[in-house]
């Protein structure tokens, strides 16, 4: 992309070395633009003249009698981790790491593609924004292997001069043409070289090859690679009856999250290259034709990534400040009233409000609850730490339910805690899906009697995980829902028995979690373009905001387009 978030660069470096060069001196990964916490489950006790609430009944999940009733049985499922591995290379193809010299990786003779297909490279076009899995050989001697948690991004467009990109910057070398596929890429910041070269093209958009990766011009891994130019799928744009109704395009930074109160939509983005973050308000008493009336963004303050309201009060999760406390008495013309500190140093990067309370996720530090009995002027009750067997973690994102509060701690695990006292909090239990796994969202509910929780994780790979959370000190693994390898999922929402996902490049998905062990999808809709304003080759992409206010919509933020608005199913 053409992209900078703040966050950018150093997510990249972070993921991208720590995953291809298993160096343990990189920087932590930072969380990506989030599209905010989920939908508490319970019903939001607003003002009467808040608008319909924004979240469920206190059971969020299906009706107790009918046809579509689970019994509550189970087979405990084993967690592989959000990687398949497809037991073999991707390609038949190989690089050469004997003699190694500086710049070992452009090095293009070192590639052996004797074994590749020009014919079917050659007629691949020349544009498009791909996204790959790479199965990575570590170079270690004893022919270790594993699936890397990574992925590379190209943008490949003609023209002079040619601004095809990796990782968001722009490419070293390209040589896409006449049987020939080779693309060089750098992160500048970290020194680091991606050379990868194109073998076969077993289906349309397609790719597979090989990889190299350098690290100051020494081989850290190679391997093979599948990539998909994620925006011609083998699927139609939408299906189910989801039709798109309404579309507000914003030009303030990069849309990550809506809240949907008062007939207005509060989109908050984070700052994109040249342009700012901040808030835009659109007027949407007609879904079918939201309206942008206001747009604001504070100099220094506007790394504003998730957003929830109660009442006359808007919070605002600002990378910078904290959650900032809007009041939206006059809906289009929000007042600043203060902001909430959270760790230092660092700021908030989602936003919750169950009830009385508004928790405030510092992804650097801990989760935040104040008390907000009068929305205006919240009272600081309680700050929530992470649990001893993961003093590493911080929370992601929170979800509540029946006084439990579900903390996705990032790489520290699912962790679930008692909030029902904030003067005496304890952690119950957690779940670990393994090394690398990122807990990033989830949603929970009551099916067959029993607490299930649907976590989804992030980067490329993620799915949903389907919990049984009954017993937080024993949780275990009783379904799932996996799409390509090549994406990721981002934020979800549940209404009965629908579980609504936005899935970056994969768009809106609506799942069927009646039988929860066995997640089916009824309808989606694709909202990634490659010709959008804008749009660039990250794994953040596309589907990243999500809200069912009860109006009767369903309303989407996507990273390019903005504001969608949807038929509710």
């Amino acid at each position: 992309m053409a992209v900078s978030f703040r966050w950018l660069t150093p997510l990249l470096a972070a993921l991208v070395l720590s995953s291809l060069t298993g160096c343990d001196d990189d920087d932590p990964v930072p969380p990506s633009p989030d599209a905010g916490a989920p939908d508490s489950g319970v019903p939001d006790s607003g003002v009467p003249d808040a608008g319909p609430p924004d979240s469920g009944p206190p059971d969020a999940g299906p009706p107790d009698s009918g046809p579509y009733v689970w019994d509550g049985t189970y087979t405990e499922m084993e967690d592989p981790g959000d990687w398949i591995d497809p037991g073999a290379p991707y390609a038949p193809c190989t690089f050469d790491t004997s003699n190694p010299d500086s710049g070992v990786c452009e090095q293009l003779s070192r590639f052996d593609v004797s074994r590749c297909d020009r014919d079917a490279l050659a007629a691949l076009p020349q544009e498009g924004i791909y996204q790959a899995a790479i199965r990575d050989v570590i170079p270690l001697g004893d022919g270790g292997v594993r699936i890397a948690g990574t992925t590379f991004g190209l943008k490949l467009q003609g023209g002079t001069p040619d601004t095809s990109t990796m990782f968001g910057n722009p490419l070293r070398y390209r040589d896409t043409e006449g049987g020939d596929f080779a693309v060089i890429g750098e992160i500048p910041r970290t020194s680091t070289t991606f050379t990868v070269v194109g073998c076969k093209t077993p289906a349309p958009n397609v790719i597979l090859g090989c990889i190299a990766t350098c690290r100051r011009g020494v081989v850290t891994r190679t391997g093979t690679f599948e990539a998909h130019r994620v925006a011609k799928q083998n699927e139609p744009e939408a299906s189910g009856g989801l039709t798109l109704v309404g579309e507000g395009y914003t030009p303030v930074g990069t849309p990550v999250d809506v809240y949907v109160t008062k007939g207005h939509a509060y989109v908050v983005s984070t700052p994109m290259r040249d342009k700012d973050g901040g808030l835009s308000i659109f007027d949407v008493s007609n879904p079918r034709n939201p309206i942008l009336r206001t747009k604001l963004s504070l100099p220094g303050d506007n790394f504003w990534n998730g957003v929830w309201a109660k009442g006359d009060a808007l919070y605002i999760a600002s990378e910078d400040r904290g959650t900032l406390v809007y009041d939206i008495s006059k809906p289009a013309e929000p007042l600043f009233i203060r902001s909430l500190p959270t760790g230092n140093p660092g700021g908030a990067h989602t936003v919750l409000v169950d009830g009385d309370r508004l928790y405030s996720m510092d992804t650097n530090t801990a989760t935040y609850v104040h008390d907000i009995t009068d929305p205006l002027n919240p009272v600081l009750r309680t700050v929530i730490g992470t649990p001893p067997e993961k003093p590493d973690g911080a929370p992601h994102d929170s979800f509540v339910y029946q006084n439990r509060l579900y903390i996705s701690n990032q790489f520290g695990g699912y962790v679930v805690a008692d909030v029902t006292d904030l003067d005496n909090v304890s952690f119950l239990g957690l779940y670990d899906s393994g090394p690398g796994i990122y807990s990033h969202h989830s949603a929970v509910g009551t099916f067959g009697g029993k607490t299930i929780a649907f976590m989804g994780a992030e980067f490329n790979a993620s799915h949903v995980r389907v919990l049984d959370v009954t017993d937080p000190t024993h949780i275990v693994k009783i379904g799932e829902f996996r799409l390509r390898q090549t994406t990721s999922m981002h934020n979800m929402l549940l209404r009965g028995n629908r579980l609504y996902v936005v899935w970056y490049h994969d768009g809106l998905r609506v799942l069927d979690v009646s039988n929860p062990t066995k997640p089916k999808q009824v309808a989606h809709h694709l909202t990634f373009r490659e010709e959008d304003p804008d749009r660039g080759d990250l794994m953040f992409e596309g589907a990243i905001g999500l809200r069912i206010p009860g109006d009767g919509y369903i309303y989407v933020v996507d990273t390019s387009r903005g504001l969608l608005i949807f038929n509710e199913l």
